[in-house]
């Protein structure tokens, strides 16, 4: 059943073993609890999407001893790029945002899910965190945090964080509704090689059914989210191989050159959730447990690794004033830390998104007026990278740049 010894009472338990998981446990061992992780462990299934962690999220990495392991797989995105493919008749300019402009060799790092879940179960193992390849299949949250898995046996502890996914077990047991939307927008990704150097460019096409984006992966290759409608993506992933990297090349107007795809495509439905609360007395939510957004900016696994910094900040916060981990005190510490921080950027990729869909010209040339002010005007340019990269307020300080490690 486990990796460790068969303890069953801790600091904290984390539900789901995922990479916002496994994050979340790392972060909080290294505060000082002691942390177990339940959930089906990585390797088990591959995951062949990629994730692109921002600056924060690969300082977090570096400081938790996680991130040496991941570099070999790792491809530095030092140019961000926005290109208007809408087709509208004010058609906006081509934004392109250098790392080196906010003083950083770049913004994040692009990085295979099957990649950054092998590395950070690697480290939790080193640490000798306890690891439970098993499934919670009851959640009591009347005294503290009692967890009962299917092979048998129970958990406890004072919190448990739930890292369990969009249907939450942990969220549910916990009593906390959500907010939900439905988009009319199906995702279909896919990883692929490519005869023209990417160049560390990130390239992210505004076209009438989504974001049509482009990801480098080291050496000539790259990954690639495209958002489309749902008969679109049934129609795309009935392609056969030759079919789909022509019609790659066409939708990235072949700045790539000619392209050969990879095993391995996938899709999903597009939506967005926000829970009323991310902490109550017992239970934490993290990952998309506590968000989901569409794929747009690279936000979504860098939320969720802002929310196991956040959380470990917050249990020690509360150790030192004297309260238990999973107390009101941290918990609703924690609500405020993750609430401006996820509220905002769910709303502003919202927003983003939605103009994208809009049949209406006046929100096209909003948009175009907005991607123009960015391409323009500097001190705008640059706050604007700063802020997708994190938030400039209340940044866990695990993430913080000040004394930057070295890489």
């Amino acid at each position: 059943m486990s990796d460790s010894a068969t303890r069953t009472s801790f600091d904290v338990v984390v539900v789901g073993a995922g990479p916002a998981g496994l994050f979340a446990a790392l972060a909080v061992h290294e505060a000082g609890f002691d942390v177990a992780v339940v959930g089906a462990l990585p390797g088990r299934t591959s995951d062949r999407r990629t994730s692109a962690l921002l600056d924060g999220s690969v300082l977090a990495l570096q400081r938790l001893g996680v991130w040496d392991r991941l570099r070999p797989h790792a491809a530095p995105l030092r140019v961000m790029r926005l290109v208007d493919a809408t087709g509208s008749l004010l058609r906006a300019p081509i934004f392109e945002g250098r790392s080196s402009e906010i003083g950083l060799d770049a913004f994040g790092h692009n990085i295979a899910n099957d990649d950054i879940g092998a590395a950070l179960l690697a480290s939790a193992r080193e640490r000798g965190i306890t690891l439970i390849d098993d499934m919670v299949t009851g959640v009591d949250l009347s005294e503290g945090a009692t967890l009962t898995l299917a092979g048998g046996g129970t958990l406890s502890a004072p919190l448990v964080a739930g890292a369990d996914g969009r249907r939450s077990q942990v969220r549910t047991a916990a009593g906390i509704e959500v907010v939900e939307t439905r988009y009319p927008q199906s995702a279909v990704t896919a990883t692929f090689r490519h005869s023209r150097p990417h160049g560390d460019v990130s390239t992210e096409f505004h076209t009438p059914t989504g974001p049509f984006t482009l990801v480098p992966l080291p050496g000539d290759r790259s990954s690639l989210v495209c958002v489309v409608t749902p008969r679109e993506a049934d129609a795309l992933l009935k392609m056969d191989d030759g079919a789909f990297a022509r019609e790659i090349e066409k939708r990235s107007q072949a700045i790539l050159g000619k392209v050969v795809l990879e095993p391995g495509r996938g899709r999903y439905d597009l939506g967005a959730m926000t829970p009323r609360r991310f902490g109550v007395p017992g239970a934490a939510l993290v990952g998309e447990a506590a968000h989901v957004v569409p794929p747009i900016g690279a936000q979504g696994l860098n939320l969720g690794m802002r929310d196991g910094a956040a959380l470990a900040e917050c249990l020690a916060d509360a150790r030192a004033a004297g309260e238990p981990p999973g107390g009101t005190r941290a918990m609703d510490a924690y609500d405020r830390a993750r609430r401006a921080d996820i509220v905002s950027r769910t709303f502003a990729i919202d927003v983003l998104n939605r103009s994208l869909l809009s049949p209406f010209m006046p929100v096209h040339l909003v948009r175009g007026a907005g991607l123009w002010a960015l391409d323009q005007i500097g001190p705008l340019r640059r706050a604007f990278m700063r802020e997708g990269l994190q938030p400039s307020q209340a940044t866990p300080r695990l993430m913080r740049p000040e004394a930057r490690d070295a890489a």
